[in-house]
Formats: C-alpha cells, sequence, structure tokens
C-alpha cells in the first residue's frame, strides 16, 4: 500500500500595523488591509494601531509599542508585519531586527499581488518595472531575502531572480523595461488614433477595485473576463464591441481597479493602460453600492480621472451591487447615475440608454426612397445602421432609419424626410 501525502503551503500569519496621525480613517484603511493581505494569500491574525502625531522617524511605532508587537510575535508564532504604510529603509530594517519578524509595508503587498495577477506581457513588463523602481533604495541589507525565490508575500514577482544584482544592473533593466513600455505605449497610442480616424466610440470602465468592473464588461459583452471577489481579480486591459439601442456600436474597454493611496510607482507604471480612461468618449465610474465607503470610493475614481485630465469628460456613475442594498435613496450621487446590478442584469438597459445620451451625435433619423437599382445602398443601411421600417413600393424601397451622418450625406439625394 503506497501512503498519498498531499503537499500544501500553510498560510503565513501576518499582524496588521497602523498608526493613527488623523490624516484619514484607520479602521477602513486597516479593513483594506486585511482584504489586501487575504488576497495575497496570507491569514491575519491580529490588528494592532497607535494614535501619535507623527510616525517614528526609526521604527515607525514608538518604543513601547515595537516591544509589545515583538512579544506578541513570539507567542503567537507571527510570520510578518504588515504596515499601512510605505516604510523607509532603515524603518523596515530596524523593525526587522529588533522582532526578528519579516515586515512588509502597504506598497509591497500591493505590488505583490499585482505580480501574481499580471497575464499579459505589458502587464508583467509594468509590474517589474514598479518593483524595481521601488527595490533600488532598499538593496542596502537586503541581500539575503534578494536572493531568494518566490519565498512568501513581497517576494513574488518577474525580475526578482536578479534583484541580487548590484544597482548598475538594476538601472539597466529599468532602462531596457522603460524602452519596451515605451514602445507598447506608442503602439497603444496608434491604435487610439486608428480609432479616432476611423469614428469608433469608446467607453472606458473605471472605478474602485472589487466594485463589480468585470462582472459588468462581461454582462454587456459576454467577454469572459476573471470575475472574482478578490481585489484586483483583473490587472489587464480587455476591450469588446458593444451594441447600443440607437443601433451604433462602442468600443468598451475595462480597466485595472483602483484603490485608495495606490502607490505612485504603479500609477506611473499603468499611466499607459489608466490613459485609455483619458482618451475614452465616455467614462463609467462603477462603484460598489452595498460599501459603507461607497461615497469615498467615487471620490478616489474621480481625483484619479481628474489627475488623468478628464475633467471635461462626461462621466456616468454606475451604482453596481444595488440588489444588495435596502434603500437606493440613500445612495450617493454624482451627476448622471445610474443604478445597476451586473450579477443579475438589473438596469442594463437603462445604463445603455445613458451611454447613448452621452456619446456625441453622430447618427440621425431619416426616411429615404431608394430605387431598386440602388439596392447595395440599402444593403449598407441594413449592415450600418438601424433598420426602423423598411416598405417596397412601385417607386422604391421606402426606408426609416438611424444611420451615420455621413452616411446620409453620402445619399442626401434619397432623403424623403429628416
Amino acid at each position: 500500500m503506497r501512503e498519498l501525502i498531499e503537499n500544501s503551503q500553510q498560510a503565513e500569519r501576518a499582524v496588521l500595523v497602523c498608526v493613527d496621525c488623523g490624516e484619514y480613517d484607520p479602521e477602513s484603511s486597516l479593513d483594506e488591509l486585511e482584504e489586501l493581505t487575504k488576497t495575497a494569500g496570507a491569514e491575519v491574525v491580529a490588528r494592532l494601531t497607535q494614535k501619535r502625531d507623527k510616525p517614528d522617524n526609526a521604527t515607525y511605532i514608538g518604543s513601547g509599542k515595537l516591544e509589545e508587537l515583538k512579544e506578541f510575535c513570539k507567542e503567537n508564532e507571527i510570520d510578518l508585519l504588515i504596515f499601512d504604510a510605505e516604510l523607509s529603509p532603515s524603518q523596515t530594517r530596524n523593525i526587522e531586527d529588533e522582532t526578528d519578524t519579516r515586515v512588509v509595508d502597504r506598497t509591497t503587498l500591493i505590488l505583490d499581488i499585482f505580480a501574481a495577477r499580471a497575464m499579459s506581457g505589458e502587464g508583467k513588463l509594468q509590474v517589474e518595472l514598479a518593483q524595481l523602481k521601488y527595490s533600488m533604495p532598499r538593496l542596502t541589507g537586503k541581500g539575503i531575502q534578494l536572493s531568494r525565490l518566490g519565498g512568501g508575500i513581497g517576494t513574488r514577482g518577474p525580475g526578482e531572480t536578479k534583484l541580487e544584482s548590484d544597482r548598475r544592473h538594476i538601472r539597466r533593466r529599468i532602462s531596457a523595461l522603460e524602452e519596451q513600455l515605451e514602445g507598447l505605449e506608442k503602439r497603444r497610442g496608434n491604435l487610439r488614433s486608428r480609432r479616432a480616424k476611423d469614428g469608433v466610440q469608446t467607453v472606458a470602465i473605471v472605478g474602485y477595485t472589487n466594485a463589480g468592473k468585470s462582472t459588468l464588461m462581461n454582462a454587456l459583452t459576454q467577454a469572459g473576463v476573471l470575475a472574482e471577489d478578490k481585489l484586483f481579480a483583473t490587472l489587464d486591459p480587455t476591450s469588446r464591441g458593444l451594441d447600443l439601442p440607437d443601433g451604433r456600436r462602442v468600443m468598451l474597454i475595462d480597466t485595472v481597479g483602483l484603490i485608495r493611496r495606490l502607490p505612485h510607482h504603479l500609477v506611473e507604471a499603468f499611466k499607459s493602460t489608466l490613459e485609455e480612461a483619458a482618451s475614452a468618449t465616455v467614462i463609467l465610474n462603477v462603484c460598489d453600492a452595498s460599501s459603507e465607503e461607497c461615497g469615498e470610493h467615487l471620490r478616489v475614481t474621480a481625483d484619479l480621472l481628474s489627475e488623468l485630465g478628464c475633467l471635461n469628460k462626461p462621466v456616468i456613475s454606475v451604482m453596481n451591487k444595488c440588489d444588495l442594498v435596502e434603500s437606493v435613496a440613500d445612495l450617493p450621487t454624482f451627476g448622471r447615475t445610474v443604478m445597476i446590478s451586473a450579477a443579475n442584469g438589473t438596469g442594463l438597459d437603462k445604463l445603455l440608454e445613458a451611454i447613448a445620451k452621452e456619446l456625441p451625435p453622430t447618427r440621425r433619423q431619416a426616411k429615404l426612397l431608394l430605387p431598386y437599382s440602388a439596392a447595395a445602398t440599402a444593403a449598407r443601411f441594413r449592415t450600418d445602421g438601424k433598420i426602423l421600417s423598411e416598405e417596397y413600393t412601385e417607386n422604391g424601397i421606402l426606408l426609416e432609419v438611424i444611420a451615420e451622418m455621413y452616411l446620409l450625406d453620402e445619399n442626401k439625394n434619397y432623403i424623403v424626410t429628416e
């Protein structure tokens, strides 16, 4: 008899640490950090919050709290300390020396999740670039850690196999990555220019992570995008065609999710991806209506859109998961707002109508009388427009259509009424 032994890796036991300086709600921020920790695959054992005027320059938290944290780590076999801030290299080193426990800050945690989630070549390049830029000032004293491969949260990701090399090598790698991403950005820009030249209207889905953007994308276009109840379930942008009620076809683009205090390294690395929203004709700001923080989530997205120069773009606030809310009347609203549930399809028809209203008028309705010799023109209207009525008379084909203005202008001699 052979004995089967299952190899299973136990989740790392983590403590979350936050210093409350009055800049933001520490409990909400720690709730978000806990979700990030679970997404990364660790188990949250405890949360520690200290109220201070400002973080300690040497150890981020005070000496008393640090001693308390050290004892807790020993007694509870803690593998990981996750700090809800961006620590300096010296703070990280001092805390690790004192507690004898590995330390990860908020930025490293998010970078680790991005490294695990990036699927496309461009996404992997963007993550590696962000990791290298963040690791550059943190190389000193980390030679042992940097030589490991995938040794837990904060060590995964493309490129970590060469991080034990010297700074000169990393600078060369950063330059090479920036050059590759610049080429990809130019190609993305050319695609945007081609869309504009061809008259393709684009609608970008933006919003807080885990708001249901991918579920909405799938509901509208059957795109088959991965949709999980996890933060940053999808990183790579997806584009699909979407037919509107007025017959127009637009390009719907799903973008990377946002989060409060998103590390500037990631904003910079994913800027070309986020620029899909800046170049879009209409923006859908998707928010989880069932979240107590939905108003704050809308604000975070609006602030980033403002940074990207989208202030003059038409934005539709899409309150998703309304089936989980007792009263939609209490929900915050910003500009044009549509209540939906992407999971069960509620309100999607109203959302499509709202998108059509926000798009610039490129079509108009008209009635044409086409001679039978112009049957090919009638076929174009059937393919590129929307036929409202069609009648075969003794004088020709009487069509009532909604069609692109250029197509109607080409056949203005056949127009009976507009």
